[in-house]
């Protein structure tokens, strides 16, 4: 296909800072949703939602879990060393696996006061992990990579555990401000399960038991994927060609039962955030990489989707074409990665709605938006700043319909 030009400032918008929502409300459903469906728009609450959604709706959430990636560290000259990890490198590069290590890890980061740290130094700290104090280490592998090897003193205990006991919550940098104890448990979604996000996939911080319990009695199937939303997401487009914007590469796991359940499907597929409508968007063309023979490595490319090609195979055949892969690798679960950019000009293959908080201007995601809404958009989010809606990780919710 022909990629459309495209003029960021199209996709501009002012943001009072005062809009931006710097904590959350206290009930997670309590949050305004705006209903948006063949350009008209409809002013409920998150609670409303299994009202706007019919039986034969399959939901697909993001259950990946925040893990508290940035890391504390003083030196003995009392200089506060802040380590954000980014993307593990050894001993592997999937971060399910990194995780559980009891060994030494290697991480991508970006160090807070890097200067202070000198080249050989290596940086302790103690963590109290189930009642037993360990010693964590940190030294520079590569100042230029910013790649740091973590150690510890006892290998009953997994990175995660390290992370987890003395990480702090890597809240989005528009927020302005430390994280607090209710964050830990606020800036999560309540089904999220594989450690590996440095970001909320925040569409589903509205989601409560009691929305779930209203899902199910009304007979909405659920599936689940994992994307691990990489701090790549915050990064703002500053190309004046969007096409040179690097996107950030997230990593995917996706189970046999989830593809199975979106082949099966017949009704609407909505999407829970934008994380899953990348991740399922990816799988499609991972199908379509299988079937143009192009390698069976689950890497999408920014621009794969828009390679010219005669025909482009239906959803039912790329999705079939994963699970015989899958068959044939006696897979239960694929890993993969994408870098997969939405823009005005592309066409969803996988779903029909989206549910989504409201977006920063002249980001990836604000495109991802308006190719689902079209010219449109803009008209929406003045609605949504004129009947004072909170906006981006803590704010309000929309439900939009292709």
């Amino acid at each position: 296909m022909e990629i459309p030009k495209i003029d960021l400032r199209d996709y501009e918008y002012t943001l009072p800072e005062e809009r931006i929502a710097k904590f959350p409300l206290e009930k997670r459903d309590s949050s305004k949703l705006l209903h948006v469906r063949k350009g008209a728009m409809e002013h409920l609450h998150f609670y409303d939602l299994p009202s706007l959604l019919s039986s034969d709706t399959l939901l697909v959430y993001n259950d990946t879990k925040v893990i508290p990636a940035r890391l504390i560290f003083q030196r003995e000259t009392g200089a506060r060393i802040e380590i954000f990890l980014l993307q593990p490198v050894a001993p592997t590069t999937v971060i399910s696996e990194i995780m559980l290590t009891r060994h030494p890890v290697t991480w991508e980061t970006m160090i807070g006061n890097s200067k202070k740290w000198k080249d050989d130094e290596i940086l302790t700290g103690q963590v109290r992990v189930n009642g037993r104090v360990v010693i964590l280490s940190a030294q520079l592998a590569d100042r230029e990579s910013k790649s740091v090897v973590f150690s510890w003193d006892d290998a009953t205990v997994a990175f995660v555990d390290l992370v987890e006991a003395s990480g702090e919550v890597p809240l989005p940098p528009y927020l302005n401000r430390k994280p607090n104890e209710e964050d830990k448990s606020r800036y999560q979604t309540v089904y999220s399960k594989k450690e590996g996000a440095v970001a909320a996939p925040t569409a589903g911080l509205h989601f409560t038991a009691e929305i779930f319990e209203k899902l199910r009695a009304k007979g909405i199937q659920e599936a689940q994927v994992t994307l691990h939303v990489s701090a790549g997401t915050f990064q703002p487009i500053k190309a004046q060609n969007i096409l040179e914007h690097p996107m950030h590469s997230e990593q995917i796991q996706i189970g046999r039962e989830t593809v199975e359940k979106l082949l099966a499907q017949k009704g609407k597929t909505v999407a829970v955030g934008t994380t899953s409508v990348r991740t399922l968007e990816s799988l499609f063309w991972f199908g379509v990489k299988l079937l143009e023979n192009k390698g069976s490595e689950f890497r999408i490319e920014k621009l794969f989707a828009y390679e010219n090609r005669s025909t482009v195979p239906s959803k039912e055949d790329a999705l079939q074409a994963v699970l015989n892969y899958m068959e044939k690798n006696q897979l239960e679960t694929i890993l993969g990665s994408t870098e997969i950019f939405i823009f005005p000009g592309y066409r969803f293959r996988m779903i029909e709605g989206l549910i989504t908080n409201f977006h920063q201007p002249g980001s990836t995601l604000i495109l991802l938006i308006a190719t689902i809404l079209g010219k449109s958009w803009s008209v929406v989010y003045q609605e949504a700043l004129d009947r004072d809606y909170r906006f981006l990780s803590y704010g309000d919710s929309s439900l939009l319909w292709i």
